[in-house]
């Protein structure tokens, strides 16, 4: 998966230069949270509509209510769902107690609940940004009972 912002994360942490996103993880956990809570993109979209996002759940589904302008750009589309994902992994990361981020074999960051049970963010926020379903909101939801 390629994750440009991971470029600038390297720089700053010399020691993970070359290191795979998953070795990064179990090195700098903070580190790569904030990486990861970023999403450059979708934050300066939301910004742009009025919405500051502020890693709440309710950040959230004020994004579910933003017309979905972004599907007019096929270009930009993956990657605002990228972010979307990223940002609900955030969220979720950061709300949600036992809630961790981790990276498949493939680098790609999901998060971990404390039942263990694992959240693709990424295709979920993809999903969203696409067709609207599931609402990041509800992703939240379904995934904070549990």
């Amino acid at each position: 998966m390629n994750i440009p912002f991971l470029g600038n994360w390297r720089k700053r942490h010399d020691g993970a230069r070359g290191a795979g996103l998953a070795a990064a993880v179990a090195a700098d956990p903070d580190g790569v949270a904030e990486l990861l809570a970023e999403c450059e993109l979708l934050r300066v979209r939301a910004g742009q509509r009025g919405l500051e996002l502020d890693d709440s759940p309710a950040s959230l589904a004020a994004l579910d209510q933003l017309p979905p302008r972004w599907r007019d750009d096929p270009e930009e589309l993956p990657w605002l769902g990228n972010d979307a994902g990223l940002y609900l992994g955030t969220v979720l990361v950061r709300n949600v107690p036992g809630a961790a981020w981790n990276i498949w074999p493939s680098g790609r960051p999901v998060v971990r609940l404390a039942s263990g049970r694992e959240i693709d963010v990424v295709e979920a926020g993809l999903d969203w940004a696409m067709a609207g379903s599931p609402e990041l909101s509800q992703v939240y939801s379904e995934s904070a009972e549990g």
